[in-house]
């Protein structure tokens, strides 16, 4: 494999709250605590979660979304680079590979408007740093073609998610803007948005915003929630 993981600072520092992975964090929420408190929290588990863990509860995820129907009829799929604790999505993307599967890998678009872009990602891809600290294919500003339109699946990280396909991510907002045109489609939706977490990120119920785009699927090490 030519591609590598960069090491990766968390994109915000956390103090505070010495929690583990036992503790049932789908009660945290009321309607008076701010989604901070519930994105330090539970950054907060990922985080203490010993690379053992991750790679047991990644590969678990894997076997669980690669027998659903939605992922073997899906062939081009954004992915991600596992970052701040999250779930690894390697083993998908290497038995997405061996499927013959296109994937792609977000690319920060520029600012004000902070959007995705998605560009091939191959095993041979050769990526660096964005201002993020997070690995993304190296390329020239015009080679910023592929929309998620084209898509037919994203699989996304999360901090956060509830029952109703609410989505708690990092704060800054870039697949909500990306992925916005979604809410005026009311029947044929592409791509299908698939978030991928531990179990125990599953809380209540999270504070829905307007912009907010919400999920059709979420997978964790124990099942696939189909909403």
């Amino acid at each position: 494999m030519h591609w590598s993981r960069f090491p990766l600072e968390p994109l915000v520092q956390d103090e505070g709250h010495d929690a583990t992975i036992m503790g049932d964090t789908r009660q945290i929420m009321s309607p008076q605590d701010p989604r901070e408190k519930v994105r330090q929290h539970l950054r907060q588990q990922r985080q203490n979660l010993t690379a053992s863990q991750v790679a047991t509860h990644s590969l678990k995820l894997a076997h669980n979304l690669l027998n659903t129907r939605l992922f073997q009829n899906s062939k081009n799929i954004a992915v991600y680079l596992a970052n701040d604790g999250e779930i690894d999505p390697i083993y998908l993307i290497e038995e997405a590979w061996q499927r013959g599967k296109q994937l792609y890998l977000p690319v920060l678009g520029l600012r004000p408007a902070n959007r995705l872009w998605f560009l091939p990602f191959k095993e041979k891809t050769e990526l660096y740093p964005n201002r993020f600290g997070i690995p993304e294919p190296v390329h020239a500003r015009r080679e910023r073609l592929f929309k998620p339109q084209q898509l037919d699946m994203v699989l996304m990280p999360l901090v956060a998610f509830d029952m109703q396909g609410n989505r708690l991510g990092m704060g800054g907002g870039f697949y909500d803007r990306t992925l916005a045109f979604l809410k005026s489609r009311s029947h044929w939706r592409k791509p299908r948005l698939i978030g991928l977490a531990y179990e125990f990120q599953c809380v209540e119920q999270l504070p829905a915003q307007n912009w907010d785009i919400p999920l059709n699927t979420i997978a964790t090490e124990e099942k696939i929630y189909t909403l």
